[in-house]
């Protein structure tokens, strides 16, 4: 090969005839130095031998590489060719070493990215991951928990107010740490505690999900929602208490039964009346309700479902319901179809019936309360409301049939509805001859 000094001006004149795909043009001061040109372009490059086979490797481009370069920072194309010699003259393949370089340095750069993830964004990718696996009312917590507020108010007047950790996940997700936590949960747990702690219970499993997921590992503090944080921060959390007593029974079953809308009012009576959680009932369905049999199959949190008794007065509330859809508490204008939030009635009804402070869950709890006034066996009321065994015995040992809670429900239901002055359907009559006439 001939070979030549290498200078700027023979490097522009060098072009690749046109009979031909490439031509090279070798430098005579540092051996395998070259320039390719082909009809497109022409590089830097450097040729020789290793282990018996011609290794070629590129430089670079003629425009932007200098023949020679002062600058140890910036070296020319002649400083390159002699740091290639040097590796292949210690058993090096450039092209591997190129390739780890590389390999290196994109691996720096998704370190770098990744240093700037934003925690909404893994946020959304939680929430998307896991949906399937949270009930309707967990994944409205997690909604309502991160809203960023602003937005006009669906029912009633104002603006939406922003969830507690709104403030959190506009952040890097490694900046999150247990500093950054402790200020915000201060600054929380002040305006609304109850919110706050339910903020730091979700924050608390995402950033554990985080920490377990390949794109997120290790950007998240170990300690950021660490225990003493919760204890220091939080106020204790009391037990609720809130339930209906005897005495108030008339009052609240007058307001429920006069509300204007028969779904609510049905859905809120059958709630003091089985016991069932607010969202089991919520997605009960027609194919769920035997009234033939006089059964309920509920769709259980823990258990996966149980069948309980379908009690007289709650088969007479459930039979004239509208049957718009699958769902027995329908709902023509959710989104679901079925009523998803009915506090704003239940709320309405407590006005009215002046009493304060209960909750949808304190009717399951009066529920279970109330049902002591007939000394009913404490693991039939477990067995109705769906909780899990407290004993070996109940456990292990008892096998409750439908007939035997039916005795034991249906007692309930007449002494509750005895104290609110109502008289209790015969079983077996007023329900299904509704049902029967309305299937006519």
């Amino acid at each position: 090969m001939a070979r030549v000094k290498l200078t700027a001006g023979r490097v522009r004149d060098f072009e690749c005839p046109q009979d031909k795909n490439q031509a090279f043009l070798w430098d005579s001061d540092v051996p395998g130095l070259g320039v390719r040109a082909t009809s497109g372009s022409k590089v830097f490059v450097f040729q020789n031998r290793l282990d018996g086979k011609t290794i070629r490797v590129k430089i670079g481009d003629c425009r932007t590489w200098v023949i020679d370069s002062a600058d140890p920072a910036a070296p020319g194309a002649r400083q390159e060719a002699r740091r290639l010699q040097a590796m292949m003259d210690q058993g090096v393949d450039p092209r591997i070493e190129k390739q780890a370089r590389i390999a290196k340095q994109v691996e720096k750069k998704q370190q770098s990215d990744r240093q700037e993830v934003a925690a909404k964004d893994a946020w959304e990718k939680y929430l998307a991951d896991r949906r399937d696996h949270w009930s309707d009312r967990h994944l409205a917590d997690h909604f309502s928990i991160a809203e960023t507020g602003g937005t006009k108010r669906v029912k009633g007047k104002g603006r939406i107010k922003a969830g507690p950790l709104a403030k959190l996940l506009p952040m890097r997700l490694a900046d999150i740490d247990q500093q950054v936590v402790e200020s915000w949960l201060k600054t929380e747990a002040k305006k609304r505690p109850a919110r706050a702690r339910l903020a730091y219970a979700l924050l608390r499993a995402f950033l554990n999900w985080c920490d377990n997921k390949p794109e997120y590992k290790g950007l998240c503090a170990p300690d950021a929602c660490s225990t003493r944080i919760k204890r220091d921060t939080l106020p204790k959390q009391k037990p609720k208490a809130d339930c209906l007593q005897r005495e108030q029974l008339p009052a609240w079953f007058n307001a429920v039964r006069e509300f204007h809308n028969p779904v609510i009012s049905a859905y809120l009576q059958t709630l003091l009346l089985i016991g069932a959680r607010r969202e089991e009932l919520a997605r009960l369905q027609w194919e769920d309700i035997d009234f033939q049999w006089n059964s309920l199959t509920i769709r259980d949190k823990v258990e996966g479902e149980r069948t309980i008794p379908l009690t007289p007065y709650v088969a007479r509330l459930l039979s004239p319901l509208p049957r718009r859809n699958q769902w027995v508490f329908s709902s023509p204008t959710s989104a679901s179809k079925r009523i998803s939030e009915p506090r704003h009635g239940h709320n309405k009804c407590l006005v009215k019936a002046g009493i304060d402070g209960l909750t949808i869950h304190g009717l399951r709890r009066s529920f279970g309360t109330l049902s002591e006034w007939v000394e009913c066996p404490v693991g039939v009321v477990a067995q109705i409301m769906g909780h899990k065994p407290s004993a070996i015995a109940e456990k292990h040992y008892r096998q409750r049939p439908l007939d035997l809670l039916r005795m034991w429900h249906v007692k309930i239901e007449k002494w509750i509805l005895d104290q609110a002055g109502i008289e209790q359907p015969v079983n077996g009559e007023t329900g299904l001859r509704i049902v029967e006439g309305s299937r006519r």
